[in-house]
């Protein structure tokens, strides 16, 4: 019984209900159109796509920051992709990996100067968002002299970023999980999790207790821009094309399936799972609504909802955790990491000695 009830105080859990609950209801009003393999696999895709780019932001939100330069990053990818391959007549086996290159680079920009300057995460990632628009805007009308660049992808790239596994069923769902494993084997089994966490519940203890926090922050930033830039190159793959506009829906989205998938805006709280069903609820709802009589005008008062009952119900869920005890997947301090930091300093200074 206290299985149970730990169980239902963990961060996940309240998404995995919201999302079980949500489809239900889409279920029940779009049948019998949304169960079938063509919606089935429209919502899964978009989850997919989506969580390619969240999971790395919401490593960066638990650690108590913002990134809202990943739609910017994604138009940066795909364009420097697109132009090295497309217009320059490059391999793909360049192209691509310099799409990413860029994004991460200016994920590396952003948290450069969020680390060393102080200033909030969510004006630096802001403005950083504007310079890359301009910038990939002006190079992309000076060069092709359009904002939309298109690009023969190498086969291999097709079939195993741009293609499908079978029916509609996108490769970027393989990828995806692929990027699920990867960031929770980060936050969960190496020490560079601990200081996440340790980070986004109390900077100024972090510190204290001899965590890298600057170094630790650039790496976060730099994680959000490969993801951002890894889908750039996707939506290449699958489109055939790359526009400099791309990207601007997913800077709010992500950060809304984050959030529904239990991640505190105020850091510290969070897991991956928990935002692998945010991401599946807010596909859900973005697609499923489409299948019901009412159309998909009603979709964003859908989403809204949802992003206010998550914020309140993370909350929630919050305290009832702290009020059992610190678990890893909910820190309100940061006494764990500092004996693991002392431990691990201690183990270097011996072997110096040695």
């Amino acid at each position: 019984m206290d299985r149970v009830v730990a169980l239902t105080r963990r961060p996940e859990f309240a998404a995995l209900a919201g999302t079980v609950i949500v489809y239900l209801f889409f279920a029940w009003f779009g049948r019998p159109t949304f169960t079938t393999v063509l919606v089935t696999a429209g919502w899964v895709n978009v989850a997919a796509e989506l969580a390619i780019v969240a999971l790395p932001i919401a490593l960066v939100m638990i650690s108590g920051k913002l990134d809202l330069s990943v739609g910017a990053n994604i138009a940066a990818a795909g364009i420097t992709y697109a132009l090295l391959c497309g217009h320059f007549g490059l391999p793909d086996i360049i192209g691509l990996p310099a799409g990413i290159a860029a994004a991460t680079f200016f994920g590396f920009l952003n948290g450069l100067i969020v680390a060393k300057t102080g200033v909030s995460s969510f004006i630096v990632t802001l403005a950083m968002s504007f310079f890359i628009r301009g910038l990939i805007f002006g190079v992309t009308k000076l060069i092709v002299d359009n904002v939309q660049v298109a690009v023969d992808v190498a086969p291999w790239v097709e079939n195993t970023l741009g293609g499908r596994i079978y029916l509609a069923y996108e490769n970027a769902i393989y990828v995806a999980i692929l990027v699920g494993i990867v960031v929770s084997w980060i936050l969960y089994k190496t020490v560079f999790g601990n200081w996440v966490f340790a980070i986004g519940g109390d900077e100024t203890s972090a510190r204290a207790a001899g965590i890298p926090v600057d170094r630790t922050t650039i790496f976060l930033f730099m994680g959000s821009g490969f993801g951002a830039g890894l889908f750039g190159v996707i939506s290449v793959a699958l489109y055939g094309s790359a526009q400099v506009s791309a990207g601007q829906d997913k800077v709010f989205y992500t950060i809304i399936a984050v959030v529904i998938g239990g991640v505190l805006l105020t850091g510290g709280y969070g897991s991956t799972i928990g935002v692998i069903f945010g991401c599946m609820t807010f596909a859900i709802v973005t697609t499923g609504v489409n299948s019901t009589e009412w159309g998909g005008d009603w979709s964003l008062l859908i989403i809204g909802i949802l992003l206010l009952v998550a914020v309140l119900t993370n909350n929630s869920f919050r305290k009832a955790a702290m009020s059992t005890g610190r678990t890893k997947s909910t820190p309100t301090n940061v006494e764990a990491d500092d004996a693991q930091v002392t431990d691990v300093t201690a183990t270097k200074e011996e072997a110096k000695n040695a």
